[in-house]
C-alpha cells in the first residue's frame, strides 16, 4: 500500500505531462465549482422571488375576493347561518378559481382566537391540508397585523418525499361572525424540479467542460512538451557519445528556432570535443613517443653512470659528490620514466589486469617489511592492524603492491617521524586497506587535488624520498581498475588517512568499504594519552 504514493509522487516529479494536465484540470474543476454554485444560486434565488411574486399576487386577489364575498351580504343581525354558511363556501370557490398554482394550493379559514360574536361558521381547511406546517408564530403575526400577508417557507410532505413550500397567512372580516383567519399553502415541487433539472445540467455540463478542458491541455501540453522531451533525448545521446544526434527543424516558431539554436551548440561542441580528442591523442602519442625513445640514451647513461658509481672511491671528493648525485638522478630520471609510459598505457586504455587470489595481509606485510628501515630513518615506525575475516582477493599483486609503496612513501615523506598505522579489513564483498600518518596533514581543498598528477600542496616543501608526482595518480588508476577506489582524508595539523577498497572477486565493483574515510579512532586514543 506504502509504494502506491511513493509510485504516484515520483510519477508527478517525472512527467511535466501529467502535473501540467492535472494542476489545469484541478485549477478548472475548481473556477467551475465556483461558477456553477454562483449561477445555481442566482437562478434558484431568481426563481423563489417569481415564485413568491406570483404567490403573493394570487393570494392577495384571493383575500380582496374572499373579503368580497362576505362584504357582499347585507350585515344585519337577521343574517342566519344558513346564509353564512353559503357565503363561507361561495368565498371558498372564489379563493380556489384565483389561484393556479402548479404544485396544489391547500387553504384553511380559521376563527380567530378572542372573538366574542353570537353567530359563527365553522372552520374549514381542503382534504390535503397540512396543519402542522401553520406555525404559532404564524398565526400570532397574522392575529397581531390584520392589513398585510404574512409569509413562511415550509416543507411538505408528498409522496415522493419532502418538498419546498410556502404558506400565506391574512385576515377576513365575516359580518356577524367576526374575523377569520386565511391560510393558503403553496406547494413549490414544480420550482424545485426545474431548480433540480437545472443543477443536473449544470452538473453534466461541468464536468464535460473540465473534460474537455484535460484533453485540450493534453493536446496543447504534447505539441509544447513532445519537443522539449525530444531535446532531452537527444542531448542525452549527445552525453553518451553520440555527437552526430541532431533536433528536426521544421518551421519558423520558437521550438523551430530552439531546434536550430540547440543543433549549432551541438555542432560547435562536437568540433570542440573532436579538437580536444584530437589534442588529447597527439599528447598522449607524444609522451609516449618520448618515454620511449628516451630508453636508448637513458640504458646509455645508466651504464656510464654506473660504471662512474662504483669506481667513486679512485675520484677526488667532488668528482665522487657529483658521481653519486649522477646516479640518483637517473635513479629517479628511470622511476619518472616508467611511470610516464603506465600513465600513457592508462590514457590510451591499453592496460590489462593479471588478476590471481591472494592473501591482501601478506601483500602488506612485505610492503611494511620492505618500507621498515626507510621509516626509521625518517624516525617513524610502521605498525600493522588486520581485522575481518575475508583477507583472500582476486588482484593483480603487482599493482597492489605499488599502490602499497606510493602510500607507505607517501606516509613517511609527510609523516614528520611519528607512528604510521596500517590497516587491514574486509567484509563479505570487499577488502580495504588504509594508511594513516600523524603528519602534517592537508587543507579540505589540497586534499580534492592530491590524485592530481604532479600537483603538490607545498611546492617548497623538499622530497627526501623522492617521487615523480605521478605516485598517487597511478595508485587510484590502479585502483579504479580493479573496481574499488582510492579515498583520502585529512586534517591541517592533525594527520592525513588514506583508504583503498577493493572487490574482492573479478568483475565486481566495490559499493561500500570495510573502513571509513574518516578521522581514525588511534589519532583520538594517542590525544587522550598525551593529554594524560
Amino acid at each position: 500500500m506504502r509504494t502506491w504514493p511513493r509510485r504516484m509522487l515520483g510519477f508527478w516529479r517525472r512527467s511535466l505531462e501529467f502535473r501540467t494536465i492535472a494542476i489545469t484540470v484541478l485549477l478548472s474543476t475548481i473556477a467551475v465549482t465556483v461558477i456553477g454554485s454562483a449561477i445555481s444560486i442566482s437562478i434558484g434565488s431568481n426563481i423563489y422571488a417569481q415564485r413568491r411574486q406570483q404567490i403573493e399576487s394570487e393570494s392577495e386577489r384571493a383575500t380582496v375576493l374572499a373579503q368580497n364575498v362576505f362584504d357582499s351580504a347585507t350585515s344585519s343581525e337577521d343574517s342566519n347561518q344558513v346564509e353564512l354558511d353559503s357565503l363561507q363556501n361561495q368565498a371558498q370557490s372564489a379563493i380556489l378559481s384565483s389561484t393556479s398554482s402548479p404544485g396544489g394550493t391547500s387553504i384553511a379559514m380559521l376563527r380567530s382566537p378572542g372573538q366574542t360574536t353570537s353567530q359563527t361558521i365553522q372552520n374549514i381547511a381542503s382534504p390535503d391540508f397540512p396543519n402542522a406546517v401553520i406555525s404559532k408564530e404564524l398565526r400570532a403575526a397574522v392575529d397581531k397585523d390584520t392589513d398585510k400577508l404574512h409569509f413562511q417557507a415550509v416543507s411538505l410532505s408528498t409522496s415522493s418525499g419532502r418538498e419546498p413550500g410556502i404558506a400565506v397567512g391574512s385576515t377576513l372580516e365575516v359580518p356577524t361572525a367576526g374575523q377569520y383567519e386565511l391560510y393558503l399553502v403553496y406547494d413549490l415541487s414544480d420550482a424545485q424540479k426545474t431548480l433540480d433539472f437545472m443543477q443536473q445540467t449544470l452538473a453534466i455540463g461541468s464536468m464535460a467542460l473540465v473534460l474537455l478542458i484535460a484533453v485540450i491541455t493534453y493536446i496543447v501540453v504534447r505539441l509544447v512538451v513532445g519537443p522539449v522531451r525530444l531535446a532531452a533525448e537527444t542531448s542525452q545521446k549527445i552525453a553518451t557519445g553520440h555527437l552526430q544526434e541532431r533536433l528536426p527543424e521544421s518551421g519558423e516558431d520558437v521550438v523551430a528556432t530552439l531546434g536550430r539554436s540547440f543543433n549549432g551548440m551541438a555542432d560547435t561542441l562536437q568540433r570542440q570535443i573532436q579538437q580536444l580528442a584530437d589534442l588529447s591523442r597527439m599528447q598522449q602519442r607524444f609522451v609516449s613517443d618520448v618515454s620511449h625513445e628516451l630508453r636508448t640514451p637513458l640504458t646509455t647513461i645508466r651504464l656510464a653512470g654506473d660504471m662512474l658509481f662504483d669506481n667513486r672511491e679512485d675520484f677526488d671528493p667532488l668528482s665522487a659528490r657529483t658521481a653519486e648525485l649522477l646516479h640518483t638522478q637517473v635513479d629517479r630520471f628511470e622511476l619518472l620514466l616508467a611511470d610516464l609510459l603506465e600513465i600513457s598505457r592508462y590514457d590510451a586504455g591499453a592496460v590489462e589486469l593479471e588478476l590471481e587470489p591472494v592473501v591482501l595481509v601478506r601483500l602488506v606485510e612485505e610492503s611494511v617489511d620492505e618500507f621498515g628501515p626507510l621509516a626509521q630513518g625518517a624516525g617513524s615506525t610502521i605498525g600493522l592492524e588486520a581485522r575481518g575475516g575475508y583477507f583472500e582477493a582476486e588482484v593483480d599483486p603487482r599493482r597492489v603492491r605499488r599502490i602499497l609503496r606510493n602510500l607507505l612513501g607517501n606516509a613517511i615523506e609527510h609523516g614528520e617521524g611519528r607512528p604510521i598505522t596500517v590497516s587491514v579489513d574486509s567484509d563479505a564483498e570487499s577488502v580495504a586497506i588504509a594508511v594513516d600518518d600523524r603528519g602534517v596533514g592537508m587543507r579540505a581543498e589540497h586534499a580534492e587535488r592530491v590524485f592530481d598528477r604532479f600537483w603538490r600542496a607545498d611546492p617548497s616543501r623538499k622530497r627526501s624520498i623522492g617521487g615523480t608526482g605521478l605516485g598517487l595518480s597511478i595508485s587510484r588508476e590502479d585502483a579504479q581498475l580493479h573496481g574499488g577506489r582510492l579515498e583520502v582524508w585529512s586534517e591541517l595539523g592533525v594527520g592525513t588517512r588514506f583508504v583503498v577498497t577493493l572487490p574482492r572477486h573479478s568483475g565486481a565493483t566495490a559499493t561500500t568499504s570495510p573502513i571509513a574515510v574518516e578521522r581514525p579512532e588511534s589519532f583520538d586514543e594517542v590525544d587522550s594519552e598525551a593529554t594524560r
